[in-house]
């Protein structure tokens, strides 16, 4: 089991990795120049040189690379190191613990360094933790709608298969299967916060927290999370719902299912206590991988609500060549991503031995 895990997390470590190379190279490869963006075009060419040599873009791009591999890696190699325990590298202060030390090399035990906003000056860190929980509450949310409304609709279209029920119902998932999302939620917002805003009362832009009239405070808004739920849930719901459905028709085949029949149970009681229970594995599975799928797929949701997640920060940061800021987030997500992926298999390998067998 250990060998399973330990691979599991090497296969991880490599796909960071690549992540890590292919949206590095492909940001520098773009055109544009950071440094324009934050002097503007009109910017002598002095000015541009000094913002250069301060972000340390005058150097060689493969020197780039490395240098931001040895921020972002937890044992980092540097040519000096001061007596405390802070280094002081283009205003970047990380914590440390050295672990080799020479008179002109050190090794040291960091956490991964993200590097600060081009823009802002702030610690790509900060920014993140700041807006990472938003996308995490939203994904949250959508995926436990989607679960239950899924659960619901699927055990009524399993229950009255072939009738215009379960017509209606595939339906309605074939449209939430094939709608895309950023379409969606443009239509969502249009017709629930604009046509019919008198009577939903919702707005098609907000946080989860906002200040009021008159700038005081922020308070609690759980209502601007509607929209971005509905719309975030869609497809996870239809998929549910068409799983639920298929497990259903497989468990009303069992023999425990024909003695509930015989024993006078109604439909209602065989669903509720015998058959759903033993079609939910296959469902919980697929919640799994769609929540980390929602984190990632969040991105045009926020932005078009407005949502302060980390959607709006990748936009924002692209729109203004922000490198670090749109490097770490998608770090952030990635390893997220990864981190989900791995628990779910480490569980698969617990309760299925086969799955550790090569």
């Amino acid at each position: 089991m250990l060998n399973y895990i330990l691979k599991k997390i090497g296969y991880g470590v490599l796909v960071i990795f690549g992540v890590v190379t292919l949206v590095f190279f492909l940001f520098n490869i773009l055109p544009g120049d950071p440094a324009r963006m934050m002097l503007g075009q009109r910017a002598d060419e002095k000015s541009v040189e000094i913002i250069h040599k301060d972000l340390g873009l005058d150097k060689p791009l493969s020197v780039q690379y490395l240098n931001y591999l040895n921020d972002l890696a937890p044992i980092s190699f540097h040519s000096t190191l001061p007596t405390s325990n802070y280094y002081l590298d283009n205003t970047k202060y990380v914590s440390y613990t050295t672990l080799v030390k020479t008179k002109t090399k050190a090794v040291v035990l960091k956490k991964p360094y993200l590097r600060r906003s081009y823009q802002s000056k702030r610690a790509v860190a900060d920014i993140l933790a700041e807006a990472f929980p938003n996308t995490i509450i939203l994904a949250l949310t959508s995926i436990i709608f989607a679960f239950i409304i899924g659960v619901i609709l699927g055990s009524f279209s399993s229950l009255y298969a072939n009738t215009w029920v379960d017509r209606c119902i595939q339906f309605l998932t074939s449209i939430g299967m094939s709608l895309p999302s950023f379409f969606a939620a443009i239509i969502i917002a249009w017709l629930f916060a604009f046509v019919l805003s008198e009577y939903t009362g919702l707005s098609m832009f907000g946080s989860l927290y906002v200040v009021d009239e008159l700038g005081r405070g922020e308070h609690l808004c759980l209502k601007n999370l509607i929209l971005p739920t509905l719309t975030l849930g869609i497809r996870p719901l239809a998929v549910i719902t068409e799983l639920t459905k298929a497990t259903l028709l497989d468990v009303y085949s069992q023999d425990f299912i024909r003695t509930a029949k015989a024993k006078g149970l109604n439909n209602r009681q065989i669903i509720w206590r015998h058959a759903l229970k033993n079609a939910l594995n296959p469902v919980v599975t697929a919640v799994s991988g769609w929540f980390a799928s929602l984190i990632a797929g969040a991105v045009f949701i926020e932005y078009i609500f407005d949502w302060k997640g980390i959607g709006v920060v990748i936009v924002d940061s692209l729109e203004k060549y922000d490198f670090p800021v749109v490097m770490g987030a998608l770090l952030v997500v990635c390893v997220l991503l990864i981190l989900i992926n791995i628990i779910t298999d480490i569980f698969y390998g617990i309760l299925d031995p086969r799955v550790r067998v090569k």
